[in-house]
């Protein structure tokens, strides 16, 4: 039962679409950079309007690449799954930024860790096989976000593009912090003047031991002169025999819960922040300085990388650029309780203002803004291609060659992606509470979408194909009749698009809606575009649903019973409606795949098309690019490229002898045949979809 609600409770999840994805490498036992660098980030981009969510890289499913428009990689290492997860968002136009908040991409930089030395040689070999990884990873990425500038210095070596969002503190500890800083100002207030004087030195991981032992001497010396002072050191760390004769005015605590955090550094007079010069310590942030910051302590630190970028030495902390100046500097603060409380409290003023997450977003917020590509989604009943559908996902496949990333947003149906060639599409729910992420582009494609797309908040820019006048699909008193009309008139929130001069002159004329025109085409190379011979029996092909009446399906069959059956063979293909019993059908083709439908048109000579509703028609057009003939009915969406006796034959709806006439003048003619051919011929050319893509794809992303 239980492992029945997790997959259901996983299916739900994997139709919801959000903003952005942070895949993190770090797990409870590093919980200090997941949380600067994926749920700080986080906390940014939601006071930007932007939904996040974070799973660990370990368990990382393939169903996540659907449901997000962009990834952030946290130091995680390449592995199989991120390999193909990567491989397929990329094919999405999904973008991918790798963010690191140390130089762990290259053992060139981790060399440099002298803690690395002591490890036995099995453990090395997989740490640095970890880093080279992650390396590996990285130069996958479109780009990379990081610290600190030297870090980003080294990082431009690997991808194209870099962006600097230094670590801020959370909302979450500006609270823990205040909350700390007025239980410090109480204890001030009930203590007495000669309380001793605390240095504090909060390292973490054990991979800082050789920055805590440069300042060593200068720790002994002080403590040796200032019976006075204390020295506070919480980490991983052992007490360095140097200083274990002072050993009475050392107090060690283990790793620390971030929470308590700021209650330990508030307890300190003088923060200690020393790093050995190196470029690995160079790219390192300035959190050290922040933290104490907040709770308004004084941060000594090393005149290198991040803190010799932010702090203003003497002003809001101390750098420190040796031995001397260590010693020096950290006694003048000994000594100088009021300088102490000055230099924090300038810190504290500016960190309240720049280091706290939603106060310093924008950046962040705007970077992302701008290196999206643009998030686009068709919405569909459900995922039954009818020929308007086709239409729509041809327009989803040229906008992915233009570089946007696109979805597929149905009604009904729980499919969860939909493959086309060489395009696969993800398909996510039509549901708006299930649209959590924003969209720049919706595009209602049928009228049952349209009140979707423009009803929801997450869609900037909204658009609704109008491919057919669908109020004719349903008979009189029908509900949906009046449904269908109300989208036509929806014009304060969408812009209309159509492939029919047909449908933009009714939309014009009849409901005073403007839309712009996006011509039909076709691929030529789909079909084998071969002549007929037309020798021994002729090959009818009807197509069309016969239950939907408007394709007055009837009709064809009702000719066909006119022609010869020992010269005539009559095929039939319908997506929806089975042949009825009186119809004269040789061979019945039901749903065939799309890629199939060639095969279909070129083993046939004659396409017999009498719907008397179509906003555009596709099958004649695809018979031509076979190089068979065409006998149609004339309707308001076929005559923007049908020409009667230079393309096809035409005949007026019921007036079945003519079109027998049009048959038979077919097979007897051969200088009509000749130019039927050569009118076909110049049709599929200026229908080619080569010609006009660019102008559906400018319709489309225009701003």
């Amino acid at each position: 039962m239980r492992a029945k609600k997790e997959k259901e409770f996983q299916r739900e999840k994997s139709r919801v679409y959000r903003d952005i994805l942070f895949i993190s490498g770090c797990d409870e036992h590093l919980p200090h950079p997941h949380r600067y660098r994926v749920e700080h980030q986080m906390e940014q981009l939601a006071s930007g309007g932007y939904t996040c969510d974070t799973v660990y890289f370990q368990d990382l499913k393939p169903w996540m690449v659907r449901c997000y428009g962009a990834f952030v990689i946290f130091r995680c290492p390449m592995t199989d799954t991120l390999r193909e997860f990567a491989a397929v968002a990329k094919q999405m136009n999904k973008p991918l930024w790798y963010d690191v908040d140390d130089l762990v991409i290259d053992t060139k930089y981790t060399d440099q860790i002298p803690f690395l030395d002591r490890m036995r040689p099995e453990e090395r070999q997989a740490y640095d096989q970890n880093v080279r990884n992650m390396g590996e990873l990285l130069s996958l990425c479109d780009a990379a976000i990081t610290t600190t500038a030297a870090l980003a210095e080294e990082l431009k070596q690997y991808v194209p593009e870099v962006l600097i969002n230094r670590n801020c503190a959370s909302d979450e500890m500006l609270q823990l912090s205040e909350t700390a800083l007025k239980e410090k100002r109480n204890m001030r207030k009930a203590g007495d003047t000669a309380k001793k004087i605390r240095l504090g030195y909060f390292s973490g991981s054990a991979t800082h031991l050789d920055d805590m032992e440069m300042i060593v001497p200068v720790l002994k010396q002080l403590l040796d002169q200032n019976p006075h002072l204390e020295l506070l050191i919480v980490g991983i760390l052992e007490l360095p025999k140097e200083l274990k004769p002072f050993a009475s005015q050392i107090q060690m605590e283990g790793f620390l819960d971030y929470r308590k955090l700021p209650e330990r550094i508030a307890s300190v007079d003088i923060n200690l922040a020393p790093l050995t010069d190196t470029i690995f310590n160079r790219a390192k942030s300035e959190n050290k300085w922040v933290e104490a910051a907040l709770v308004q302590t004084v941060t000594a630190a090393s005149n290198l990388g991040a803190f010799a970028e932010m702090v203003n030495d003497g002003e809001d902390g101390v750098l420190c650029r040796d031995e001397k100046e260590w010693l020096k500097k950290l006694q003048w603060l000994i000594d100088d309780e009021k300088a102490r409380e000055a230099i924090a409290k300038r810190a504290y003023d500016r960190c309240g203002r720049e280091c706290v997450t939603i106060f310093h977003a924008t950046g962040l917020c705007e970077w992302v803004d701008h290196h999206w590509n643009p998030r686009c989604a068709f919405v569909l009943p459900a995922m039954e291609i009818s020929g308007g559908i086709r239409v729509a996902l041809l327009h989803a496949e040229m906008l992915v060659r233009a570089g946007a990333q696109v979805s597929l947003l149905t009604l009904e149906g729980d499919e969860e992606w939909y493959q086309e060639g060489n395009f696969r599409f993800p398909v996510l729910s039509a549901e708006r509470e299930k649209l959590q992420g924003t969209l720049d582009l919706g595009v209602a494609t049928m009228w049952n979408t349209a009140d979707f797309v423009a009803q929801s908040g997450s869609i900037r820019k909204k658009r609704y194909l109008v491919q057919n006048f669908e109020v004719g699909f349903y008979p009189p008193g029908s509900p949906y009749r009046v449904a269908a009309l109300a989208t036509y008139r929806m014009q304060q929130t969408m812009q209309y698009v159509t492939i029919s001069k047909w449908c933009q002159n009714w939309l014009r004329d009849d409901y005073h809606t403007d839309s712009a025109y996006i011509p039909n085409g076709i691929d030529p190379s789909f079909y084998q575009g071969k002549k007929r011979n037309l020798q021994g029996k002729i090959r009818i092909l009807i197509e069309g649903d016969c239950s939907a009446e408007h394709k007055n399906v009837d009709e064809s069959f009702r000719i066909v019973e006119r022609l010869d059956p020992e010269k005539f063979e009559v095929w039939y293909m319908s997506y929806n409606g089975n042949p009825k019993s009186w119809y004269r059908v040789d061979r019945f083709f039901h749903r065939v795949p799309y890629e199939k439908t060639p095969e279909i048109y070129a083993a046939c000579d004659i396409l017999l098309k009498t719907s008397v509703l179509e906003s555009f028609s596709y099958p004649p057009l695809e018979m031509m690019a076979s190089g068979g003939y065409v006998v149609a009915v004339p309707n308001g969406g076929n005559l923007e490229y049908l020409r009667n006796e230079e393309n096809c034959m035409l005949y007026q709806q019921g007036n079945l002898e003519e079109a027998v006439h049009a048959v038979e003048r077919i097979l007897s003619d051969a200088a009509l045949r000749k130019k039927l051919d050569e009118g076909a011929e110049k049709t599929v050319r200026e229908r080619d979809w080569k010609q006009i893509e660019s102008r559906i794809v400018e319709q489309y992303l225009q701003h």
